[in-house]
């Protein structure tokens, strides 16, 4: 695997993007930028013409190397040895489209020969957990899955997906990952603490939370924010609810809110919730968080086969929310990633409106909220 990078911090750079592609085809252009970027049909022009496949999105930070950029376009180009990607697309027309629209492009992949999944999504009007059940009930159960929603920064207000077929609001990108060679290992891990009272769910429906305590969920809600409540839907990334299963027992998994109703009171979430648990409060320092990242890197470290190949890929797929907290700080959770992996593989990444990888406790690809995922992609020389 041979790997080049190419950071543009405005479409002035686009010079540099097109002599890093001189003379180079590669397999793989993993592309996550800024939503002006996307928007330029001269950066994407330049991107088709490349010759290889095509997969980014919008983000709501890039992540190259070591570093966590804002408002730039990261883009990598990845030639393989022997390994090869198929990519497979579609539009989801909403959320109830969601489970559709996964399995649609599951069950075009090419099963003989797959090895994972890497697949990304609108990060707006959809529910990415009946995405990843869609796409898991079109896949081969050994398949393992990652990827994100795409991002908005704050603002909540358009998404892009890119693929070879340009860029689309409503796009949903798989990338098939092929080859005997090919190991891919993930990993993920949060780092936020829950707080507060058990909020018992007593009307919810797939992704919408309607009550907690048979009280209007919004209600609740902005109690909990007080002067924060009229910053929303962006403020509910700095207070993410931990999902409980009946038992009161912690799934490890987080919700954030993608959308509030002040009519009806209630909240969209990013994924579906636990319609017979409870919802806490979360909360985290820089500190924390940090340490969830390290945490991530470790399950992804020792699940990997020793020695590590020396040709490698990491993709950092982390939360908005986790940016909003660290600020300028972010660098710190790349930077911990690349310490616990030991290795000098190229990091490209993004921050998302939900991350999609492997539970900790290894049991399918799941959504994540407020998560840092790591990919690994290594291929044997």
């Amino acid at each position: 695997m041979d790997v080049k990078q190419c950071v543009l911090t405005s479409l002035d750079d686009i010079s540099a993007l097109r002599t890093m592609l001189s003379g180079y085809t590669p397999d793989l252009l993993l592309v996550f930028a800024d939503t002006p970027f996307m928007a330029d049909a001269d950066f994407v022009a330049t991107l088709q013409q490349a010759g290889g496949t095509l997969l980014g999105c919008t983000t709501a930070g890039e992540i190259a190397r070591h570093e966590v950029h804002n408002y730039h376009a990261v883009v990598t180009a990845i030639r393989f040895a022997q390994a090869h990607v198929q990519l497979v697309t579609t539009e989801v027309a909403g959320m109830a489209d969601s489970f559709r629209a996964g399995q649609q492009v599951g069950s075009e992949l090419t099963p003989t020969g797959l090895q994972a999944v890497f697949v990304l999504g609108p990060g707006l009007n959809i529910n990415g957990s009946a995405l990843i059940s869609g796409l898991k009930a079109g896949l081969p159960e050994h398949v393992g899955i990652s990827g994100g929603l795409a991002a908005d920064y704050s603002d909540f207000k358009y998404t892009w997906v890119l693929s070879d077929n340009g860029v689309s609001h409503t796009g949903v990108a798989a990338l098939g990952l092929y080859g005997a060679g090919l190991s891919v290992t993930t990993g993920a891990y949060g780092g936020w603490k829950s707080f507060g009272p058990f909020r018992k769910v007593t009307r919810a429906a797939d992704n919408i939370l309607y009550e907690l305590d048979n009280q209007p969920a919004l209600d609740v809600y902005k109690r909990y924010l007080g002067e924060y409540a009229d910053q929303l839907p962006a403020s509910g990334l700095l207070f993410p609810m931990e999902m409980v299963d009946a038992s009161r027992t912690s799934s490890g998994l987080v919700r954030t809110i993608l959308e509030v109703d002040e009519k009806n009171g209630s909240l969209t979430m990013a994924g579906d919730i636990l319609s017979e648990g409870y919802l806490r409060l979360m909360h985290a320092s820089t500190d924390d968080l940090v340490e969830g990242a390290e945490q991530a890197a470790y399950l992804v470290r020792n699940n990997t086969v020793l020695p590590m190949p020396a040709s490698a890929l990491l993709i950092l797929v982390s939360c908005v929310g986790r940016k909003l907290i660290m600020g300028d700080s972010s660098d710190e959770e790349v930077e911990a990633v690349n310490a616990v992996i030991g290795h000098t593989a190229p990091v490209c990444g993004f921050y998302s409106y939900g991350e999609i990888s492997p539970h900790q406790d290894c049991r399918g690809a799941r959504l994540h909220n407020q998560t840092m995922t790591v990919t690994l992609i290594a291929e044997q020389s």
